[in-house]
């Protein structure tokens, strides 16, 4: 479904903008310390793949300061390839996120991206990457929202991957802090109709359907009567399904407490990205999505408590077990 292996040739490549991350456990206006991480979605989804044995590369733009060196550095130790990342020498700042915690799991964010590195990313910074035996090119709906550079990027990027035969996966990911639900509509659309896997919620849906009100079984299949395989609706709590011609599989989200919940989208897309490498089926895709999402909603941090594959069982285990 995803072609074969190259030697010397990712599984996966992944582009977008990754930044420096400050998180706070009080509101920030109370003071206190903020702990320091990267975050980013796309890069997000190439550390989950990585931990769980898969090659991936991260293109990209970062800053010349120490964000930017920070991005690179912990993407290399996490095993992601970033030699294709461009490093901004014309003054662009890495961009930056604040999170700081409000109620129970809730949490607020704050971005501070206009005019970033990351958003002045091209398709001479992409297209590089993609090479005959990419079996998977990841891309979400942030990247085409942060300019029209960076709109220009996904594009080719998708198109270039369809000219190799690269699978295509577009999780949709709308950000309404960037863009209109019409705007995202109008960049969406076209993608969508070149993509081979969708990922989207519910509510995401009509921003990839030519008509925006119809219903999510009425959208599913007009999605696969264009070039998509399959749609893979995400629930939140309620768990996931995959449609396709072959029909619907429904899975439950794990049963865990939860700490944190963002970056648990790009975990489960991490998750279903490799089950569909290690050629599972697509209720077994489901089964890893949804381990892999409850690791990252049950930790804190984007990506800090995303398993590797030998972790994937420790779910399985009875509450309170000690590994000895």
């Amino acid at each position: 479904m995803t072609g074969t292996p190259q030697p010397g040739c990712p599984d996966v490549v992944t582009f977008g903008e990754a930044m420096g991350a400050l998180r706070a456990r009080t509101p920030v206006r109370l003071g206190g310390t903020l702990s320091l991480s990267v975050a980013g979605a796309e890069a997000n989804v190439a550390i989950g793949l990585a931990r769980l044995g898969h090659t991936v590369s991260w293109a990209g733009r970062v800053g010349d300061d120490e964000f930017g060196a920070l991005v690179l550095r912990t993407l290399r130790a996490e095993a992601v390839d970033v030699s294709h990342t461009a490093i901004d020498r014309d003054g662009r700042p890495t961009g930056l996120l604040v999170a700081e915690r409000r109620i129970r799991d809730l949490a607020g964010v704050t971005y501070w991206r206009a005019g970033s590195a990351g958003s002045a990313i091209r398709p001479a910074d992409v297209l590089p990457a993609l090479r005959a035996g990419t079996r998977i090119l990841h891309l979400t709906g942030i990247t085409p929202a942060l300019s029209p550079t960076a709109a220009d990027a996904t594009m080719a990027a998708v198109r270039r991957a369809r000219a190799l035969g690269t699978t295509v996966c577009l999780d949709v990911n709308y950000r309404a802090r960037l863009w209109s639900a019409d705007q995202a509509r109008t960049t969406l659309l076209p993608l969508s109709r070149l993509a081979d896997i969708i990922v989207a919620s519910a509510d995401e849906l009509p921003l990839v359907c030519d008509d925006p009100a119809l219903t999510e079984h009425d959208a599913t299949a007009a999605l696969l009567r264009q070039s998509c395989r399959e749609i893979v609706i995400t629930r939140g709590g309620d768990g996931a399904a995959v449609i396709s011609e072959d029909g619907s599989i429904a899975a439950p989200a794990r049963s865990v407490p939860v700490v944190d919940t963002i970056g648990a989208g790009d975990a489960f897309v991490a998750g279903y990205l490799s089950g569909l490498l290690d050629g599972l089926d697509a209720r077994r895709r489901l089964e890893r999505a949804t381990t892999t999402g409850a690791f990252a909603v049950s930790t804190h941090g984007d990506w800090e408590g995303l398993p590797t594959r030998d972790d994937l069982t420790l779910l399985d285990q009875p509450t309170g077990t000690a590994l000895r």
